[in-house]
């Protein structure tokens, strides 16, 4: 009884990770209340200077030699998947966040990691990421969300104090690729989904399964963008440290295509499928996205002598002219 309040609780709390707690009413699919409508529905922020995403333009990214590897505790750890659920708008995965932590990256402090959940289109071969990269949207996204320590585990705390630093979130792309159910991890994860295919499904049956590192392999983690921002659902709150890494994560299109195609829209009447759950970029307004410096690399020995060599030949040539 008790493991069952705890995961309840953990459930409507990444709802309100997800959603700011937000109080309004708003969607992705009706015209009423799609993203476009939220600087006027939820107008204390959606309609901020700092909102998320982004449209991430590589040519204007400045360095920052302090955006070093992070130190990632409990990513490695099976027994952190608390439960999986359909929150009406996504899917979340509900973490063990005494066991999971993020530092590092020029991040101010240890972060607990609370949750993770998605953002898609409408199958593999369409766009549905939130973030962009010179125009470029991948089909999904991953959003690992993680709150300051200081404020002891509680989202709802770092939100009320409006901390600018409050939140860290990882975002990752996902990109299809032809093999079919691979890797094993994200093959396990959306085997899931058809167990909680309406708005406030749940299962725990998904403990001791995944890890998370499982889901981010052959990411390299030391490369990433860095610029502060805001939630991406209402209330929007400016109180986010994104980081988006460079590289994607290779899910098989088949894997991708689960999402759009078992999940539904938390919806009074019809049934209408998850799709297209993704708020549309938003303007930089002067701020600045970061990255890591980038070494130049140092000429060979083979391409020095050949250097060399040319040079000596140039200069027999000329001598030889003027005999």
């Amino acid at each position: 009884m008790i493991f069952l309040l705890v995961t309840c609780l953990a459930a409507l709390l990444s709802h309100s990770v997800h959603g700011a707690g937000s109080s309004v009413d708003w969607c992705y699919h009706k015209p009423e209340c799609n993203f476009t409508t939220w600087p006027n529905i939820a107008s204390q922020f959606c309609n901020g200077s700092k909102q998320s995403p982004i449209n991430i333009v590589t040519a204007s990214v400045q360095e920052n030699s302090k955006l070093t590897s992070f130190n990632f505790t409990g990513f490695d750890d099976n027994s952190t998947f608390i439960s999986i659920a359909n929150i009406g708008d996504s899917v979340v995965v509900n973490l063990d966040d005494d066991k999971m932590t993020v530092q590092g990256g020029d991040l101010p402090g240890v972060y607990n990691t609370k949750q993770f959940h998605l953002h898609w289109g409408n199958g593999s071969s369409s766009s549905g990421s939130e973030h962009t990269v010179d125009g470029k949207q991948y089909p999904m996204e991953l959003h690992i969300v993680n709150v300051h320590s200081k404020y002891n585990g509680s989202v709802s705390a770092a939100l009320a104090a409006n901390d600018s630093t409050g939140l860290a979130v990882l975002g990752f792309f996902i990109e299809g690729t032809s093999e079919q159910s691979k890797p094993e991890g994200w093959d396990t994860l959306t085997s899931f989904l058809a167990s909680i295919p309406n708005s406030g499904n749940t299962t725990t049956d998904i403990m001791n399964q995944i890890t998370l590192d499982s889901l981010l392999e052959g990411v390299d983690r030391t490369k990433y963008y860095r610029y502060q921002g805001s939630l991406t659902t209402p209330n929007c709150n400016e109180v986010v440290i994104w980081t988006v890494f460079k590289e994607p994560i290779k899910v098989s299109q088949n894997l991708i295509n689960r999402f759009s195609t078992t999940t539904y829209f938390k919806a009074a009447s019809t049934s209408v499928l998850v799709t297209n759950n993704f708020r549309g970029v938003q303007p930089l307004n002067g701020r600045v996205v970061t990255s890591q410096v980038v070494k130049s690399t140092p000429p060979s020995s083979a391409t020095t002598s050949t250097s060399s060599i040319i040079t000596v030949l140039l200069l027999s040539t000329l001598c030889w002219l003027y005999i």
